[in-house]
C-alpha cells in the first residue's frame, strides 16, 4: 500500500501491522492510513461512466411494458438508466437517478408524494397531464416539468390522447445515500385538481413578470411547468444579442420566479442551444448531469469518449470529467435539455469549475459510443 506522493500513506505491510490491523477490526475499527488513498483522491474519481442511451434502441422495450404490468401494479410503469459504474444505486450517473415512463389513453398513475424531488421531460404523444398539489398541468413534447419533494402528484393521459412517453429525473440515490427518504400513496389514490388547470404557467406567463403580492413560501419552483415554445424563444432571442458560453453555447437556466435560484433545492435544470457548427471548448467541474437532446443531431466527447446523438438521446456526464459538445448539421441548431444536482454542490460549498486548454480546449478522442 505504498504511495509515493507527500502526504499520502506510505506504510509497509508487515506481520505485525497485519495483527494489529486484526485486532483493530474485532473492535470495529481500522486504520486511516489504510484507506486514505481511497476516501481522499487528489481529485474527484467518479465510479460513473459517460454512457449513452439512444432512443431507438429503448423506444419498442419501453412500449412492450404496456403489455406486461398495469401502472397499478407497477406503482410506476418505467424503465430505468442505469450506469455501468452505478447499477448498486440504480444511478443514472452520480446520486441522480433517470428513467423512461411511458403510460396510454386514459391510464392515470395513483397520486404519492416522496422525499426525493422530481421532475419530466416529456418526449413524445400528446395529452399526457400532471397534477401537483391540486395544479393541474397539460403537457406537450419538449414540455419540463417539477414534482418537488413532499408534493402529492399524479400523472396520466387523457381518454382523447396519444401514448406518451416522458424522462423521468429524480434525486432517489442521493436521499437514499443520505438515508432520508419516506415515499407514501394518497389515501384515495387520486388527488382532484382544485386550482384552474394550468394556473402554475399562466400565473407566470410573461417573461420576467410576478403577480403584485404573491406569496410562496415553498423552497422549490411555484412554476411546475416551462414550456417548450418559450423556452425555444428565449434562446434564440438570447442567440441574438449573446456569443453564449464558449463551454455550453447558449444556454440558459431554469429558474424559481421568485427567488432567481435553482428550480429546486437539490436539482437543476438547463436548455442550451447549439448553433449550427457550433464546437464548444472543453471544461470540467464538480456536479453531474443528465442530458437529453431536446431538438437536432451531434455529439458529445466526454473523458475522451464520443457519443453521437440524436433527437430523444440522453447521455451523462460525471462529475470533473472533461466534456464538449458539437452541433452535427451545419444549417439547423441543437437543444440539449439537462438535468443536474449543482444546487446540492453549490449549497455544501463544493462546486468547482476549470477550463481544458490542452490540445487547444479541444479533447483527443480515445473511444466511441
Amino acid at each position: 500500500m505504498r504511495e509515493n506522493m507527500i502526504g499520502r500513506a506510505n506504510v509497509e505491510d508487515t506481520p505485525e501491522l497485519q495483527e494489529y490491523y486484526r485486532q483493530l477490526a474485532q473492535h470495529e475499527a481500522g486504520a486511516l492510513w489504510t484507506v486514505a488513498n481511497k476516501i481522499e483522491p487528489w481529485f474527484p474519481k467518479s465510479s460513473s461512466q459517460a454512457t449513452l442511451w439512444r432512443y431507438r434502441d429503448l423506444r419498442e422495450l419501453v412500449l412492450r411494458s404496456v403489455d406486461l404490468v398495469t401502472p397499478e401494479q407497477a406503482g410506476r410503469r418505467v424503465v430505468m438508466l442505469t450506469n455501468p459504474g452505478r447499477r448498486d444505486v440504480s444511478a443514472s450517473v452520480g446520486w441522480l437517478y433517470s428513467g423512461l415512463q411511458v403510460m396510454r389513453p386514459g391510464e392515470e398513475a395513483s397520486a404519492h408524494c416522496h422525499s426525493a424531488s422530481a421532475l419530466r421531460f416529456i418526449m413524445e404523444g400528446a395529452g399526457a397531464y400532471t397534477v401537483v398539489d391540486g395544479h393541474k398541468m397539460t403537457l406537450n413534447a419538449r414540455d419540463f416539468v417539477l414534482t418537488p419533494n413532499g408534493t402529492w402528484h399524479q400523472h396520466g393521459v387523457e381518454e382523447s390522447g396519444e401514448w406518451c412517453v416522458w424522462q423521468d429525473g429524480l434525486d432517489i440515490p442521493l436521499v437514499n445515500a443520505l438515508e432520508a427518504n419516506f415515499y407514501a400513496v394518497h389515501p384515495d389514490l387520486v388527488q382532484k385538481p382544485t386550482f384552474p388547470v394550468d394556473d402554475s404557467t399562466l400565473t407566470f406567463g410573461g417573461p420576467g413578470l410576478m403577480p403584485v403580492n404573491f406569496k410562496w413560501d415553498k423552497p422549490y419552483s411555484p412554476l411546475f411547468k416551462y414550456q417548450w415554445d418559450a423556452t425555444y424563444e428565449a434562446l434564440q432571442n438570447y442567440a441574438r444579442v449573446s456569443d453564449g458560453s464558449p463551454y455550453d453555447g447558449i444556454i440558459q437556466q431554469f429558474v424559481n420566479p421568485v427567488t432567481g435560484g435553482p428550480v429546486m433545492p437539490t436539482m437543476g435544470a438547463s436548455m442550451q442551444m447549439l448553433r449550427p457548427g457550433e464546437h464548444t471548448r472543453a471544461h470540467r467541474h464538480t456536479g453531474s448531469v443528465m442530458y437529453q437532446v431536446a431538438k437536432g443531431s451531434g455529439y458529445s466527447i466526454v473523458g475522451g469518449k464520443r457519443l453521437d446523438w440524436q433527437e430523444k438521446d440522453i447521455f451523462c456526464v460525471p462529475s470533473w470529467e472533461v466534456h464538449e459538445h458539437a452541433n452535427g448539421s451545419a444549417s439547423e441548431d441543437a437543444c440539449l435539455f439537462s438535468f443536474n444536482d449543482f444546487p446540492v454542490m453549490r449549497a455544501l460549498g463544493l462546486y468547482r469549475e476549470e477550463a481544458w486548454d490542452d490540445n487547444g480546449g479541444h479533447q483527443r478522442v480515445t473511444a466511441q459510443q
